[in-house]
Order: C-alpha cells, then sequence, then structure tokens
C-alpha cells in the first residue's frame, strides 16, 4: 500500500480528506520502537548514548550520522542469542566501516559482503575470515580471487557463468572453496518493488520454478573443485510478517527433496537470508529476534518432518534490523518557507545525498526538534534538503512546532541503514561523519569528507 501524501494545508485545523496522520499529542515525545534505546530528552533537548545533540553538531557538524554503539551491540546479541543453534551474519550493505565490523565481530556474529570494497573493510577491521560469505550477482574476477586468497567462509553463486568461472579460479589455486546457490523461490514480499528480491522477473539467482536452480546444483556438483553445502534465499527487505518466508520454506524443501533423490545427498545448510522490517514511524510494530527465530525454526522443521529430511542448520542475514534503529541523522535548519495554503518547507543542510530513501523509494521517516523542545502549536511540514531537485525531500510529511526557525537543529529517526551506505556527492556535497556514541562520550569512526577529498579525486586539478 503506498503512503505518499498529497500536498494539503499546513495547520491540524484543516485537512484534506486524504491527509497525513495528525500530529501527536507530544510533538517533543520520542516513540521508543522508533528512535535509539539511549534517545532521551535532557532539559528539553535530545541526547543520544547520553551526549547532548547540541554537543554533537558544534564539534562535528552537520549533516552528522550519529550511531548509538550499544543500541547496536545489544540488537546483535540479540539475534545471536535468538539463532543459538544456527549463524547470523550482519548484511553489511546497510552500512559497515571498520569500528562497525568490530562490534559485531566481538558480539560473535559473522559479515555478509558484496563488493571487495565491503571484503576490504572487513579485511581491514580483522574479521575472521571464516565467518565472512561473499554474495552479489556479478562478482569480477579479482573478487573471488580476492575471496578465495583471504579463505572466505561461504561464496554464493548466482550464475551458470559465476560457477564455471570460480571452479577455474579454485582449480588454479588448488583450493575448495564452500559455497552455496542462490535460489529465488518465486516468493514476492509485501515490499516495495525494487526491495523485492525473489520472484522470478529480477536479476539475482537461479529460479527454482523454471529449473535453472537444479541445473546450478548439477554444475557445482560437477565441478569437485567447490564443496556445495547450501541453498540462499532471500524474499526481499523490511518485511513484517513470516507468511512469505513459509512458502520460500516449503519451495525450499522441496528442492533440496529433488537433490536428494537426484543425487543422494542432504545439503546441511540453509540461509534464509534477511529483510526484517524496523519501524520507522510510530504504530510500526516489528518482531523481535526471538519470535523471528522461533518461527522460522518451526517452518523449516516442519518442512523437514513433511519430507523426511535432516534439519540443516540455519543461517540468517539481518542488516536493517540490527544497524537501522540505533542510528539517527542531525541537520540544521537552514530555512523555513511557507507556501500560503499548502504547507511549510523546513530546508536543512543535507537532503538526497545523504538519504536518497526517500526520493529513491518514497521511503517515509519521522524527526523531531532535536535542540530544544516547543509548546507551540502543530505545523504539517515538509523536510527538504539542499540540492536542486524538487524530489530532494528527507520526510515527506511530519508535524513540527510552529516556531521552527533557522538554527534550530533536527534529528531523523531510524537512518542507520541504507542512509551512509548509498549516500552521494551529488552537487559536489561531501559526505557527512559517523559518530558514534556510548556512556556519555563521542568518537569519530568515519571522518566527514572536504572539497579536497573530492578535488584530489579529479585528474585535470593540479597538485
Amino acid at each position: 500500500m503506498s503512503r505518499v501524501h498529497p500536498a494539503g494545508p499546513r495547520h491540524a485545523d484543516v485537512l484534506p480528506e486524504d491527509h497525513p496522520a495528525g500530529p501527536a499529542e507530544d510533538l517533543n515525545a520520542l516513540e521508543p520502537a522508533v528512535w535509539p534505546r539511549g534517545a532521551r530528552r535532557d532539559e528539553g533537548v535530545l541526547t543520544v548514548g547520553g551526549v547532548d545533540v547540541r554537543d554533537l553538531a558544534k564539534e562535528y557538524g552537520t549533516p552528522l550520522y550519529v550511531y548509538d554503539e550499544e543500541d547496536v551491540r545489544s540488537r546483535a546479541r540479540e539475534y545471536a542469542a535468538a539463532f543459538h543453534d544456527g549463524d547470523v551474519h550482519y548484511a553489511g550493505k546497510a552500512f559497515l566501516c571498520t569500528a562497525v565490523a568490530r562490534w559485531l565481530n566481538e558480539e560473535g556474529l559473522g559479515l555478509d559482503v558484496c563488493s571487495g570494497g565491503e571484503l576490504a573493510i572487513a579485511l581491514a577491521a580483522g574479521f575472521p575470515t571464516e565467518r565472512i560469505t561473499l554474495h552479489g550477482s556479478n562478482k569480477a574476477s579479482w573478487e573471488l580471487e580476492k575471496a578465495l586468497e583471504v579463505g572466505v567462509g561461504r561464496i554464493v553463486l548466482d550464475s551458470f557463468e559465476e560457477i564455471a568461472r570460480l571452479g577455474y579460479l579454485a582449480h588454479e589455486r588448488g583450493v575448495r572453496p564452500k559455497v552455496m546457490v542462490r535460489v529465488t523461490t518465486g516468493v514476492e514480499a509485501h515490499t516495495h518493488e525494487f526491495i523485492a528480491t525473489a520472484h522470478d522477473d529480477q536479476k539475482f539467482g537461479f529460479s527454482r520454478n523454471s529449473g535453472a536452480a537444479l541445473e546450478a546444483v548439477r554444475r557445482v556438483l560437477e565441478l569437485k573443485q567447490l564443496e556445495l553445502v547450501g541453498l540462499h534465499s532471500h524474499i526481499g527487505s523490511q518485511i513484517f510478517d513470516v507468511d512469505g518466508f513459509e512458502v520460500a520454506a516449503h519451495r525450499l524443501a522441496e528442492l533440496l527433496v529433488a537433490i536428494r533423490d537426484e543425487h543422494g545427498i542432504e545439503l546441511p545448510e540453509l540461509d534464509l537470508g534477511g529483510g526484517y522490517g524496523i519501524a520507522y514511524l510510530p504504530g510500526e510494530e516489528p518482531h523481535d529476534p526471538k519470535s523471528i527465530a522461533d518461527g522460522l525454526r518451526d517452518i523449516v522443521a516442519r518442512e523437514c518432518r513433511a519430507y523426511e529430511l535432516s534439519m540443516p542448520r540455519l543461517t540468517v542475514e539481518p542488516g536493517r534490523a540490527i544497524i537501522g534503529p540505533g542510528g539517527v541523522t542531525l541537520y540544521e535548519v537552514g530555512t523555513v518557507k511557507d507556501v500560503e495554503g499548502l504547507r511549510t518547507y523546513v530546508s536543512v543542510d543535507g537532503g538526497m545525498s545523504d538519504n536518497l530513501r526517500t526520493a529513491l523509494y518514497g521511503a517515509e521517516y519521522t524527526g523531531v526538534l532535536a535542540s530544544r523542545s516547543s509548546d507551540a502549536s502543530p505545523m504539517l511540514s515538509r523536510l527538504v534538503g539542499k540540492h536542486c531537485e524538487s524530489g530532494d525531500i528527507v520526510v515527506r510529511d511530519l508535524w513540527f512546532p510552529e516556531d521552527i526557525a533557522a538554527g534550530d537543529l533536527v534529528a531523523v529517526a531510524a537512518t542507520g541503514a541504507y542512509c551512509r551506505s548509498m549516500a552521494s556527492n551529488y552537487n559536489f556535497v561531501p559526505k557527512p561523519a559517523v559518530v558514534a556514541v556510548r556512556d556519555g562520550r563521542s568518537r569519530v569512526i568515519v571522518r566527514r569528507e572536504s572539497p579536497e577529498d573530492l578535488l584530489r579525486l579529479d585528474a585535470e586539478v593540479e597538485a
């Protein structure tokens, strides 16, 4: 269901028939499900991890990505405990830097990377290579060679060309990597078209319905230099129910039976991917890790009993669910423009270069006036960026106090996943810094880019 809303009057007492939800009773309140676990109001000012956002803005500047380190670590621990009899591999595409990789390693998780660059970050962080899985729909030969060189734990195969390519490279090196075959099960998760990844008409994996998946298994088994250990499936992102996983597990079980009947083997591992949703807006209620683990475990066990299969070891790949809720983005308000009869535009010093998701997916967020509290009346607003695009929108519809003004700090919640990862230099804007906060202390974990950084890439700029 689309949540895109038309423009509407700016005040709460005159709203069109199809309009955004009304304002909260208290515009200063922080919805616990949406904000980091360490977020509070202290004398009206937002603090994260015990650090005043005004101090963060003064020391590090804005825009600024802020991560509550304990929030991220605690969610990693909860997933590890919930899947104690399986494996949890953090999906690095959500956000990855060396500090985050170290946090996850210390909490006992594995790591999924889908490019040579992400692998380089993992290696720089000293992440154990046996707990790394390499994904990707078009891995370059050099990426596969690096994976073989360092001994990553699993390589997920995504095309017939890649099977042959990896087989050749493994033979040349005299190694035998553990591999999985990525299967598209024909399940369409109830999510945005661009983040639904298991229906047949898309680029990932081998179709179960067409027989390509079973053929991929045949080709892998013919190559003695590859060790097939399991199947991989990922049905999408920002998923709030297990119905899609149930259908996917049923179809994967049928494929496991076909492999057993044709080849006389039972594959010992099953990777069900990730995609577990988080709360971006008040009222959204994502599942907790234990309920996800119990549900998936029960589904797979039931399918295995029905087909007389041994229970495989389960792997899951949460990314957003671990890193997303612990991140907020701080902005400084630059202008407040009232378009009479329509809405008020609150412009900040960032935008689509630091959060592309609203423009790309129609993603929705919530935010608050962060540098102070206010008892002013609510004002229907649109939080927009500084870029030369009318679609440069950070939050399409939200309520700010009508006394919001230039120089105020605004915080947008649940920006820990896919914001820094998708950040760009559009309009030659440097990417923001990333700061971790914990126990009242802060530190930079990714420094802010400067115009000089960007100019260093220009081959014709004089040294």
